[in-house]
């Protein structure tokens, strides 16, 4: 039980330091485009960069820290068991009333 913890832990711990490495390259890198894009080229097209991968940035911090247990492994292990749960009451045979002959259960398909 202990090392599962660990284990648990330490991939969240991978997780959170993944997305702090994504956020320092999006500020550093949306930084440079903000800086080139005043000295170099006329008009302002920075923002839509700082945007659009802002909110790529956004999902990432969602993914990590408020719905990280969604897109782990243990989860879609949970969510196989689940379906296959559910596929097994929707197969499970109807019970024939007593006293039902052969010919009657044919009869009826």
């Amino acid at each position: 039980m202990d090392e599962e913890k660990y284990n648990e832990a330490k991939i969240k711990a991978k997780a959170i330091r993944i997305f702090y490495i994504h956020l320092i390259i999006y500020i550093c890198i949306n930084l440079f485009l903000t800086i080139f894009d005043f000295i170099k080229t006329p008009g302002l097209w920075f923002y839509w960069p700082i945007i659009i991968w802002g909110i790529i940035v956004f999902g990432h911090a969602l993914g990590v820290f408020a719905f990280g247990g969604v897109f782990r492994k243990d989860w879609e292990e949970r969510k196989v068991k689940t379906i296959m749960d559910k596929n097994a009451i929707k197969e499970e045979p109807k019970e024939e009333p007593e006293g039902t002959t052969e010919e009657e259960k044919n009869s009826q398909t």
